[in-house]
Formats: C-alpha cells, structure tokens, sequence
C-alpha cells in the first residue's frame, strides 16, 4: 500500500464545507484523527451518536466540525436568526475557552457567531452576548441552566446538542442541571452527540433517556486506550522532601519545552509553582484559590509562550488543550486512574511525542499500586530515586551539571506569592483568646 493510500482521509474528503476546511487549514489542519474520520459521516447525517474516545484524541473536531458545517449549510435547520442552533456543554470553564477557540479556527469564514457562557463571570456580559445575537454556545452546565430559567438563554431552536466529557460532568456532580438541559429540549427535533472518555452507568442511563437510537463510536480498543503510545511513561518513588528538587532537575532535560505539573490539591499547586519560580523557572498557575480572571491570564500566559510551565490541580486537566505539551509531570499521585489517564493525556498529542514523569511519593505507593493494577502499567513497585541519582539523570537525559537554580526569581503568572507563617506568628480566636502555631488545626 502507498503512503498516499493509507493517509486518513481529508476533511473535504468527507464532505466537509469549503469554508470550514480553508479555516482549518490555516491551523495545518487537513487530515483527520480516527474519531473524526468515524464520527464526521453519521454526524454530517444528523444522526444521534456516542463518540467514545481517550483524552487528546481530537474529539473537539470530532463534533465541532460536522456542528459547525450543518449550522452553516443544513436545510434540515433554521437559518440564523441570532437565536442559538447549537448548544455544547462541557464540565469546566477552561474546556469551554479551549472549545470555543477550537471552533472559531474553524469557523473562521462562516457567519456563525460563537459565545462561551460560563460560572465565574458576571452575567451581564454574558447576557449582552445573548442579546446581540449567537449562534452557537459553548458552556457549563450550571450557568447554562441558570441563564435559559432567567429567560436569556433560548433553547427552543436549538437543532444540535453536544455533551462533551459527559464522565467529568458526572464527577464533578453536574448531572441534575445536565439533565434539566436535556429536559429544556426535550420538544425540539434535534440531534444529540454525547462523547465521553468513559462510560459509567449513569452516562447510559442518560442517553437512553434522551438520546433516538444512538450510534455508539470508540475510536480505539483494547489496553491502548489508557495511555497514549507516543508517550514514554517514567515513574519512580521520590521522597516528599525531594520532589522540588526533582522536579527542578527534570524541567532541564534536554527537548523539554511545554510542560504541565499536576498537583493533587490546590495548596500543594501553589505552593509548588512559588517554589519553582523562586529558582528562576517561568510559571504560571491555575487551581481553585484563583478567580477566573486569574486562571484565564495563566491559561493564556501558557498557550502564548509566556511561560512554559503550568501547575495545577486536576479541575483543570481537561481544560488544557495545547498540542506540543511535550512533558507532564504528575507532583502527586491522583486519586484514580482515569485522572490519570486525563493529566499524561495532555502531552503525546496530535503526532507530538511526548513524556509523562510521575513522582510516587513514599506514603502514594498503595494508591499508585491501585493505578498501576487498573491500567495494567507493569511497575506495582517503582525504583526510588533522588533529585541526585543518576539513573534520573539518565532515563531524562538531563545534563549532568544542572542546578536546582536556573536564574533569577520570577513571579508566578496569576498567583499571590504563598508566605510562610512566621514560627512567632499567632491566630486569633473567636472571643478575644489566641492560638500558637502547632494547635489543633
């Protein structure tokens, strides 16, 4: 066979519009990833699918694209009139930036017009965007209810809707007002796309309910759905007192450029990123003790190369859309192994290679063995190495006279520096009394 032969298929291939591929193309986007190539023919048709797919797999094109063109050029859908034809919904707010940015590449030579409506912003602004007319939302669950019950939100036209990462919705409890969405269109003929990395129970049970015969879509088989092969996986144990020390020596290592740290909770997020902008390294932060204006600044600080690191917590890890993230660094083990799974599935992108480290500490090692039995990973019992050992340095590649520091301190992109409490510093208390640092927290 020909390596013309056994190229994917192009967009325009599929049928996709002119105006669409040309938008695309701009992106050096033209030949599509198994689950567009499956999903881009029963979603041009209308009909009701279930794509099925891990973390990086180019699902956002996946239904964005057939979204995009049948708003466009349908005679099955209204023509635009400034009242909403499609609605995607999708658990988080940085998810909702990246897919709208995703969709206006594509979207680029239409005249459709997008909105992302999400919590954490005032509803004003929100509302004008209404007002002046949208074709296409792009939202969170709860603000997306929120609106439609205030009456700004119209969704008695819409023709098509999108459920992205329905199993984080799950997770993260948004399915009542999930389900008040269905209910909301449940009169109106339209097409439902449900994509989802897995598929719990209830996930079914809900496309049961509202979806019309659904074609259900995986794009991949087997142990390859966990982890991406273009990614090297390193694990070894590192001691809690080590682990900056480590971290700082792996961010030298030769071909590392974007790179993410997931940290397990906030505080640890923050503290890390102050830690590593103390030793000069260019940071940026996003977790839960920062407003969105924050987040969005660290968000785009990394996208634009302003800084090359980014720390955060896993609310943000499907939300990270950048291809040639080269390494993740996972600070702290996950609670789960699909959170696993979501945090290296943010490098070995889009034909990118890429490198996934994680830091078992010494009290993770019966979590990380419950990770490691799940997806079948083969190290129940990873090497313990130090910020020092050499075989870090080789299976790195990290030059043998790197130092902790790398220059002078930055700033963290988005964050307040975390000051340590002083030993002599005391907290009041509730009826005038004072407690020592050491009391019961």
């Amino acid at each position: 066979m020909s390596d013309i032969e056994s190229q994917p298929p192009s967009f325009a291939e599929l049928g996709v519009a002119a105006e669409i591929c040309d938008g695309l193309a701009t992106r050096g986007i033209t030949r599509t990833f198994a689950i567009q190539e499956l999903t881009l023919p029963i979603a041009l048709s209308g009909q009701d699918l279930i794509g099925q797919a891990r973390t990086g797999m180019g699902k956002t094109y996946g239904f964005g694209v057939p979204l995009l063109d049948r708003v466009f050029d349908d005679a099955d859908i209204a023509e635009l009139d400034g009242t909403p034809r499609a609605l995607v919904v999708v658990p988080t707010r940085e998810l909702a930036q990246q897919v709208t940015e995703d969709l206006q590449v594509a979207a680029a030579h239409l005249p459709v017009r997008l909105a992302s409506i999400y919590g954490g912003r005032p509803y004003e602004e929100q509302i004008k965007k209404l007002n002046r007319g949208v074709d296409v939302v792009i939202g969170t669950p709860g603000r997306l209810i929120d609106l439609h019950e205030r009456g700004n939100l119209q969704l008695d036209r819409v023709a098509i809707l999108v459920l992205d990462e329905a199993d984080e919705m799950l997770d993260l409890g948004f399915l009542p007002s999930v389900e008040a969405i269905l209910q909301a269109l449940d009169g109106n003929a339209h097409q439902t796309m449900l994509f989802s990395a897995t598929m719990p129970g209830a996930i079914l049970t809900l496309a049961r309910r509202f979806m019309d015969k659904p074609i259900h879509i995986r794009a991949e088989s087997g142990e390859q759905d966990f982890t991406h092969s273009s990614t090297r996986k390193v694990t070894f144990q590192a001691h809690r007192m080590d682990k900056v020390a480590v971290v700082a020596h792996a961010l030298q290592a030769a071909g590392r450029g974007r790179t993410i740290i997931f940290a397990r909770t906030k505080r640890a997020a923050a503290q890390l990123a102050d830690d590593l902008a103390r030793r000069g390294f260019r940071v940026g932060a996003v977790h839960g003790d920062l407003g969105q204006k924050s987040r969005e600044k660290s968000l785009h600080a990394f996208r634009s190369g302003q800084v090359d690191i980014l720390v955060a917590t896993d609310i943000a890890a499907r939300g990270i859309d950048v291809d040639d993230v080269t390494h993740v660094i996972n600070y702290q083990v996950p609670d789960d192994p699909m959170t696993f799974v979501h945090r290296i599935g943010r490098t070995g992108r889009a034909g990118h290679t890429g490198t996934a480290i994680t830091l078992v500490g010494y009290d993770e090692l019966a979590k990380w063995q419950v990770i490691n039995d799940e997806l079948d990973l083969g190290e129940p019992e990873p090497p313990q190495w130090f910020s020092t050992s050499p075989e870090l340095a080789q299976a790195l590649d990290i030059p043998t006279d790197v130092d902790e520091t790398v220059g002078p301190e930055t700033k963290v992109v988005g964050q307040v520096p975390v000051r340590e409490k002083s030993p002599t510093r005391t907290t009041a208390r509730r009826g005038g009394s004072r407690r020592r640092r050491g009391g019961h927290r």
